[in-house]
């Protein structure tokens, strides 16, 4: 009995070593390129904003792929999306590697994308199929070190490659690890989880991709724009128009593509809710930070990396431990302490000055990151946990849809915050200190200080998200899926083919 308990914490432990391994570089990749925009222009001769479009396409991809997984998870097995999936990646990665022209390089990115959007959904179904609920968390917390750890370190490290390199080597690094990967899950990965023959609903497919496809451009399209810009507001409103068409249709179906009344559930709700609120409060330390230090402590890209590196490892240290303590206590009492660790840290971020130390920011981020990795993954587990197996590709893919718009919406959000409010700081600080702003050492310093100012109000307003999360958690409950079982909509377990 000990032998085959062994084998299968074996086989376990393999299929969930190949998995992490791909959505590592799958994550890793995804900030990978935000230090080398300027060197991209300069190869290209392209602007600011079509360079931008390298991580925009990436995210869009993202974001439109994600609510079509709950379908594939149920009709493909985990060795055809997976292997599919990391194919994906590896020719993209080699096209961006190759690529002569700038348009390429966007069909290389959206082709990784395609495969990147499907790796976490899988990977998160495969351990809700692998782990009973009292070992999940435990689970979940490895995963934790790939969702927080790898897209935190890609800034530094492709910060010093690019210093020393060409961009190109970035994608020649990535590569032959992708190959690996795919390699060794070709030989080793089993199928895990249980298909059927679901119908897709194509109507709710091209809804979808229209309604989260416009709102992820029109938020990222804001720090660019502003809020009141054409490009910005027709595609939010047509990406609202479609949304409430595909729900609408969804809630009316046999074979949603995203099962809505998941939401009846009040745990996953409560979860979900957490998650996008703490989500979008961990995206403006990793958006306004690196800002703040280049351009106004006059620190370098690969210091601004640095900044974020020891919050990353702390994240992925703790990550494994608060599984564990997810498995023995829940989530509720984790996620309280974690977002009160995450308020009081925030706060200490809304008191930026000119002459702020690195040491001081260093400190504040880690301890902010050692609170944010308490919560991320427990809640967002405990949400899991509350439903039925059978509808865990429809929670799966929900959470990481509604996750992928409320980065879109806290990057664009949090740099609109910070660039209004600089420009009120700078006039007001220019009309008290009656300077002339024809002056340029006048004006430079009135620009930095309204614009650590500005720094300082978006942070208040995380605050703001981190305590009405830390309300919330309060009622966060461990288990209610039983009800789901007895309602009308739900179907039947699914049976292995």
């Amino acid at each position: 009995m000990q032998k085959e308990a062994a084998t299968q914490d074996r086989k376990r432990g393999v299929i969930l070593a190949v998995l992490i391994s791909g959505a590592i570089v799958a994550l890793f990749n995804q900030t990978l390129l935000n230090t080398a925009l300027p060197r991209l222009m300069e190869d290209f001769h392209i602007s600011t904003s079509t360079a931008q479009w390298v991580i925009t396409i990436y995210m869009l991809v993202n974001g439109v792929l994600i609510p079509t997984t709950a379908f594939l998870l149920q009709k493909f097995t985990t060795r055809q999306l997976f292997l599919a999936a990391m194919s994906l990646f590896t020719l993209g990665t080699l096209i961006c590697a190759i690529a002569p022209v700038f348009g390429l390089m966007l069909v290389g990115r959206a082709v990784q994308a395609s495969g990147a959007g499907i790796l976490m959904p899988l990977m998160t179904n495969v351990i809700f199929f692998l782990y009973p609920k009292e070992e999940r968390g435990q689970a979940m917390g490895l995963v934790g070190i790939a969702m927080v750890f790898a897209p935190a370190i890609g800034p530094t490290l492709s910060g010093w490659i690019v210093e020393h390199y060409s961009w190109h080597v970035l994608f020649y690094m990535i590569l032959p690890i992708a190959l690996v990967v795919l390699t060794v899950s070709f030989f080793v990965l089993q199928n895990v989880t249980e298909t059927r023959n679901p119908k897709l609903d194509v109507w709710g497919v091209i809804f979808s991709t229209i309604g989260f496809g416009g709102l992820l451009y029109g938020f990222s399209s804001a720090g660019e724009y502003g809020w009141g810009s054409r490009m910005v507001l027709v595609p939010i409103v047509v990406g609202l128009i479609s949304l409430a068409v595909f729900v609408t249709r969804q809630l009316r179906i046999d074979n949603a593509l995203l099962e809505f009344r998941i939401f009846t559930t009040p745990t996953y709700s409560l979860a979900v809710l957490i998650s996008l609120m703490v989500f979008m409060s961990l995206f403006s330390g990793m958006i306004l930070l690196p800002v703040y230090v280049q351009n106004i402590l006059g620190l370098s890209p690969m210091q601004s990396g640095l900044l974020l590196l020891p919050g990353s490892i702390a994240m992925g240290i703790m990550s494994p431990i608060t599984g564990r303590l997810f498995d023995k206590y829940g989530a509720r009492w984790l996620a309280i302490i974690g977002l009160a660790i995450t308020i009081v840290t925030t706060y200490f971020l809304t008191r930026l000055t000119l002459h702020t130390t690195f040491l001081y920011l260093v400190t504040i981020y880690t301890i902010r990151s050692f609170g944010l990795s308490m919560l991320m993954m427990p809640v967002m587990t405990a949400g899991l946990n509350s439903l039925p197996l059978h509808l865990n590709s429809h929670g799966t893919a929900m959470s990481n849809t509604i996750n992928a718009v409320g980065g879109a919406i806290g990057t664009a959000l949090f740099v609109s915050i910070m660039s209004s409010r600089s420009a009120v700081h700078t006039e007001r600080f220019i009309r008290e200190h009656q300077l002339n702003p024809a002056d340029p050492a006048h004006l430079q310093r009135a620009t930095m200080e309204g614009m650590t100012m500005g720094t300082n109000d978006a942070f208040l307003v995380a605050v703001v998200f981190a305590a009405c999360a830390l309300i919330l958690a309060f009622f966060l409950k461990e288990r209610d899926g039983e009800k789901l079982d007895r309602v009308s909509y739900q179907q039947k377990e699914p049976q292995p083919t």
